[in-house]
């Protein structure tokens, strides 16, 4: 494109970009299309992401509001083992110190997503290990418009969405506001959350563009850390006993988009960023285990008085963050041979501030400090990628470099107050992939790189300001894998990978559970296989009515301590060899699909999950607290009616999420938490 098109369209940073770029991409990359989201009614994003090979994501209170998203056998608790973005921007709220998901906005925002694995994410950061996922939010339309979406379903299921948007000269505006309640997997759980969003694109002359953005994200939610015991489960498998759990939490976040086109070969692309995250959790307990919370509370005799008498705990947390990042994208020849050349730097800066009050009563709002905290980090990165371009085939080598300042201060009166300690780390992150075309649509690429997380602030300076004996997470990651379209209507995607751990930083459980503290877990591995699957019946027959197949499959045969490595539950037991928690050997989802030329389309989705382990001893039969053994596999269908009503601009629609009400267990880290009862959910969306 020409440079006044490139400035005008003011583009976004992007992981992946178009189909077409897939061609060049040495690793394992997917796109899922607005199409695909829309059209299957995704209720989650944990839904969603369940398309792509090679992702687990584990539910854990039933509305998304926290997903649990892991890659490749990598622990999905938190999400806290790959990079989040959006808009090519960190979405986390402190990638560098705490990279855990609290927050998360609704998916309905998206437009698409993207998910890239291989040595292609080192560019990103500071995450490489896992994967690297992109959310895009749409752009102003060209011509002004909008839409309204309203759908309800059972559990007081209400989910709202409005969004307007158009551009007038060299100015685009976009407003989308989404309004979701409903309740949770479990009686006693509730959630509404409101997002606004607002995004602008300015033409400031033929070679620069601003692209701003702004969002308030709320959420007030009666849902519980705990999961429940053995026989609690036996007894209802839906109950909560702690009812007066609440979360409230708030995120402010703004950025700004700097798009320069010196030439059509040289472009700067500047990304400033900055968000505030406010979160309240009261909660009573943090597991199964812990009944009460509290047993120095004399008002708490156990869960009988639990809301009666029992005090409760309220984790009060604020997170301060901001950065600025430019890329500069050059196309050149300088040693001979067309290349593409991406290079940056990011500055980062994050703030944790910690309190913890114990209150008196089970609905305390306030009570006394025992826990006052806070937490900075500095982080500094370099990357440069250099994409030579011969006949049909591409090499791409690439560095990053990551230098993070941590700094612990406990505030706590009258308990060591004012103790802080400081440390610091600097990683070099190299990578190399190339991919081949050896005829049209089909390619075939390979690469191999570092694979490289920071600890959590709070995990390597101790309360006490010392510092405490927790690595960065490393590994070497390779791939080997081809994308191809032997025929019009079929393409296939398929990839070997292997992730070979110096050391990998594994939890028993977190929040307090058996084994909750972090520990170095030394060598581990995973292999495996990933496939994609598309069959589109148009393309392939010709004919005007549509039966298509997608499906995405991950074959894990090995994650596995292989270093000398003993339990984190059960002191000095070996568990060299065992499987790592929470990595099913097999994951599955399916679709097959029917569009009508009339507007009617329908689909029905399995969604198959394999039995996993959930603790480093591969415990089978269950303990009686709930956080250990064995979590059978399952499987789960999803169905989606939608016709399209052209005259009306309009779509009505009609889904059903596991329609059989299967009954799982989806996690066991703080106790057993149920997966989702079956879901019907019906609406309308005008266009206009």
């Amino acid at each position: 494109p020409t440079a006044v098109v490139v400035a005008q369209e003011a583009r976004t940073v992007e992981i992946i970009g178009t189909p077409e770029a897939l061609e060049r991409i040495p690793g394992s990359a997917e796109i899922i299309d607005n199409k695909t989201l829309e059209n299957s009614h995704v209720f989650t994003i944990n839904e969603a992401l369940r398309k792509v090979p090679g992702v687990m994501a584990r539910d854990e209170e039933g509305f998304g509001l926290r997903p649990n998203i892991g890659i490749r056998g990598l622990n999905p608790t938190r999400s806290s083992k790959l990079l989040l973005l959006e808009d090519g921007i960190p979405l986390a709220y402190a990638p560098y110190g705490e990279n855990a998901t609290y927050y998360h906005p609704p998916v309905d925002r998206f437009e698409r997503i993207e998910v890239l694995k291989g040595s292609g994410q080192i560019i990103y950061g500071p995450q490489t290990i896992g994967g690297v996922i992109n959310y895009i939010t749409p752009v102003p339309p060209v011509q002004p418009g909008g839409s309204i979406t309203l759908s309800g379903g059972n559990r007081d299921y209400f989910n709202g969405r409005l969004n307007y948007g158009g551009t007038w000269g060299s100015k685009g505006l976009l407003l989308d506001y989404v309004r979701k309640q409903g309740d949770g997997a479990r009686d006693n759980t509730h959630a509404q959350i409101d997002d606004f969003n607002i995004k602008a694109v300015l033409a400031l002359s033929a070679q620069q563009a601003l692209t701003l953005r702004a969002n308030y994200f709320t959420e007030e939610s009666n849902v519980t850390y705990s999961g429940l015991t053995e026989a609690e489960y036996a007894v209802n498998p839906r109950q909560n006993p702690f009812k007066n759990d609440f979360m409230y939490a708030d995120r402010y976040g703004v950025s700004a988009t700097h798009e320069f086109v010196f030439s059509d070969d040289v472009v700067l692309t500047t990304n400033f960023y900055g968000s505030i995250f406010q979160r309240d959790w009261w909660r009573q307990s943090s597991n199964s285990a812990q009944r009460p919370n509290d047993s120095s509370d004399p008002a708490c005799g156990g869960m009988a008085n639990l809301n009666s008498t029992c005090g409760n705990e309220g984790r009060l947390r604020e997170y301060y963050t901001w950065g600025v990042e430019p890329r500069l994208r050059v196309n050149h020849a300088l040693l001979g041979v067309k290349s593409e050349a991406d290079m940056g730097v990011r500055a980062h800066y994050e703030t944790q501030d910690r309190i913890q009050r114990n209150g008196a009563t089970p609905t305390a709002r306030t009570g006394t400090v025992v826990e006052d905290n806070e937490r900075k980090n500095q982080a500094y990165a370099l990357f440069v990628q250099n994409r030579f371009l011969f006949d049909n085939w591409t090499l791409t080598p690439g560095v990053r470099v990551e230098s993070i300042k941590f700094e612990r201060t406990n505030q706590l009166a009258n308990s060591g107050a004012g103790v802080s300690g400081k440390t610091d780390l600097t990683e070099v992150i190299p990578g190399i992939g190339a991919t081949y075309n050896p005829a049209k649509n089909l390619t075939v690429f390979a690469g191999v790189h570092r694979g490289f997380a920071p600890p959590r602030t709070e995990d390597i300076i101790s309360n006490t300001g010392g510092m405490v004996d927790i690595d960065a997470e490393k590994s070497v990651n390779f791939e080997l894998g081809v994308r191809s379209q032997p025929h019009a209507g079929v393409n296939v995607d398929a990839t070997l990978f292997r992730m070979d751990f110096a050391n990998q930083v594994v939890p028993a459980s977190v929040a307090g559970g058996t084994g909750a503290s972090l520990t170095n877990g030394g060598e581990t591995l995973h292999q495996g296989a990933e496939l994609a699957l598309r069959l589109n019946g148009s393309e392939l027959t010709g004919m005007p009515h549509n039966v298509f197949v997608q499906a995405a499959y991950t074959y894990l045969p090995t994650a596995k301590f292989t270093g000398t490595r003993t339990s984190n539950i059960t002191s000095g037991v070996n568990v060299s060899g065992n499987r790592l928690p929470y990595a099913p050997e097999n994951l599955l989802t399916a679709t097959l699909g029917y569009v009508h030329p009339t507007g009617f389309d329908a689909r029905l989705e399995a969604v198959y999950v394999g039995e996993q382990f959930s603790d480093d001893l591969n415990t089978v039969t269950p303990t009686a607290n709930g956080q250990r053994g064995l979590i059978s596999g399952y499987t789960l269908w999803n169905a989606a009616v939608n016709y399209h009503v052209k005259p009306v601009n309009s779509t009505v629609f009609l889904t059903l999420k596991n329609l059989t009400d299967k009954e799982y267990i989806a996690d066991r880290s703080r106790g057993i938490l149920p997966g989702s009862p079956r879901l019907v959910q019906a609406g309308i969306k005008y266009s206009f």
